[in-house]
């Protein structure tokens, strides 16, 4: 082989072997981190002011800007820290009832205090179901109301094996049974 062919090819070799390390390095040394946890939007400097009970009574819906998603554990070949594997999606649809009793507003059971603009945090028992199977959960959750515009975030943790679903598991990872559900939703009173 000539001269001219070689070089060619030796420095691709090179760039594939650099490229490879490069990417090894930056997902099993820790560099990558993990997105933070799904939570309120900072209120505006004028989202005191403006607060005001809704004046929409009934069906919010959720709208866009809204995520949800799961954090696990994962543990590469050869490596001896887990990493935490997030994924997400914006696909969310659904709806809240509210209903006022007195003077203050319910979602079942709505804390005083959130219609002032003001976060709240709660724990909510309820019911999830996964692969068919239904389990009793606690979801805590944070609360802010804005006008017409109600933000809910939070979490629920879970065991995928408590609901017949088996961690993945590949050659080169394994994935911890724990995982962690995120909400993020942004809900606007309905028509």
């Amino acid at each position: 082989m000539s001269r001219r062919f070689l070089i060619p090819i030796v420095a691709l070799a090179a760039l594939v072997v650099l490229g490879s390390a490069g990417a090894y390095v930056y997902f099993f040394s820790g560099l990558r981190t993990s997105p933070p946890t799904l939570a309120l939007a900072s209120p505006s400097p004028t989202a005191s002011a403006t607060a005001a009970a809704p004046s929409n009574l009934g069906t919010w819906e959720i709208t866009s800007g809204s995520l949800v998603g799961y954090r696990v554990k994962e543990q590469f070949a050869g490596q001896t820290s887990t990493h935490e594997a997030v994924a997400r999606t914006g696909d969310v649809a659904g709806q809240v009832t509210i209903t006022q009793n007195g003077s203050s507003y319910e979602m079942t059971a709505l804390p005083a205090g959130v219609e002032s603009g003001q976060q709240v945090d709660v724990t909510v028992p309820g019911q999830l179901t996964v692969h068919g199977v239904t389990k009793s959960v606690t979801a805590t959750l944070q609360l802010r109301v804005t006008g017409n515009t109600a933000q809910i975030a939070g979490s629920i943790a879970a065991k995928m094996t408590d609901f017949g679903v088996n961690p993945p598991q590949v050659p080169f990872t394994v994935v911890q049974p724990d995982v962690t559900i995120e909400v993020s939703l942004k809900l606007t009173p309905g028509e």
